[in-house]
């Protein structure tokens, strides 16, 4: 039997194709996807070539990217990692597991993985396993959100209303924080009001920084979450941020700092820029010892349980994996209706 994988070839050249089927190991099960999420940042980022790993080498023993010694390993294959699927087989030596479980984690863009049984989970009882795509993506926003330090009180301002500052949104206001959505979409900024934010600033029309003042007596934002990964408004940020507040820097940022200017607010407010990344031991500074990216996940997944958080109205589009190469282009052409793109296989 075949198995299928996304595999890309190079800049914009992608398909779904046939490879062979893993044989099941030790502490092991086969899992068939259902549905795999697409990632509007870092996916987008190495299908448009501008993915740092693909020019340098990231060394894990020094923590820094190097000059890359070897051509780029063409063709990436499977990368993805927004998965839930059925497991179809269960190695003998596995207890907690079983077959006809639906199970979500990270294997990849492929209609099978197999992997180890400790690496996936267990979709909630009566969840719609499509909601399950968001764990990863949950995980990020919840990361930037914890890595805020947020208050009952904070007036906190989300740059980027795409799917991860969306869910940002929703956290920051679960958190009792007085939240300001900014983006340069109207529907977005819709999906954000019902999301529990108070305002919503149009990028596009109005400066986010004067938004903020006003609000709060001239004062600014106490935290500002940027996801958006645009070097704009990370400076639109930190104008926006109030005098030894705190800026979050968690979108993918490519390229050069071109429209950031750090010897400007950054500089004379003495803001403090922190960044958020969800792998690792610790997802962002203060969290160590207490919250790892294992428990930054399923924590979100429990809210969405219990209701706390709904993901599914932010799925704009679902398309067989046959047709990935149109839904990385619909991706890539950054249409206003575009949020979570998932192939179903």
């Amino acid at each position: 039997m075949v198995n299928w994988v996304v595999s890309l070839a190079g800049p914009r050249r992608i398909s779904l194709e046939p490879c062979p089927r893993d044989p099941l190991g030790p502490g092991q099960v086969r899992i068939r996807t259902c549905y795999s999420g697409i990632s509007a940042g870092t996916e987008l980022t190495l299908y448009r070539g501008s993915n740092p790993r693909l020019s340098k080498d990231w060394d894990d023993i020094s923590r820094m990217f190097v000059p890359r010694q070897t051509s780029v390993p063409y063709p990436l294959v499977g990368f993805g990692y927004e998965e839930v699927g059925e497991i179809a087989e269960v190695a003998p030596d596995v207890a907690d597991r079983r077959a006809g479980q639906v199970v979500w984690g990270i294997w990849g863009h492929r209609a099978e993985a197999v992997v180890p049984a400790d690496t996936v989970h267990p979709l909630p009882v009566g969840l719609d396993p499509l909601a399950a795509v968001f764990a990863r993506p949950g995980a990020v926003a919840l990361t930037a959100v914890l890595a805020g330090d947020l208050h009952l009180g904070d007036w906190v301002a989300v740059f980027g209303q795409g799917v991860i500052g969306l869910l940002a949104t929703r956290l920051a206001a679960l958190s009792g924080a007085r939240v300001v959505a900014v983006d340069r979409v109207p529907a977005r900024l819709a999906h954000a009001g019902r999301l529990g934010a108070r305002l919503g600033v149009d990028a596009g029309t109005e400066s986010a920084a004067a938004v903020l003042r006003r609000a709060t007596g001239g004062r600014g934002a106490d935290v500002c979450l940027e996801l958006s990964g645009a070097y704009p408004a990370l400076h639109e940020a930190i104008r926006s941020t109030a005098h030894a507040g705190r800026v979050v820097a968690a979108g993918f940022y490519q390229g050069q700092a071109d429209g950031l200017g750090l010897g400007e607010e950054f500089h004379h407010n003495r803001i403090q820029l922190v960044a958020a990344q969800v792998s690792g031991p610790t997802p962002a500074p203060g969290m160590a010892g207490r919250w790892t990216g294992a428990r930054v996940a399923h924590t979100f997944m429990d809210l969405v349980a219990e209701g706390s958080v709904d993901p599914l109205p932010l799925v704009s589009h679902v398309v067989d994996a046959s047709a990935v190469a149109d839904a990385l282009a619909l991706l890539d052409r950054g249409a206003d209706d575009v949020l979570q793109v998932v192939l179903r296989f």
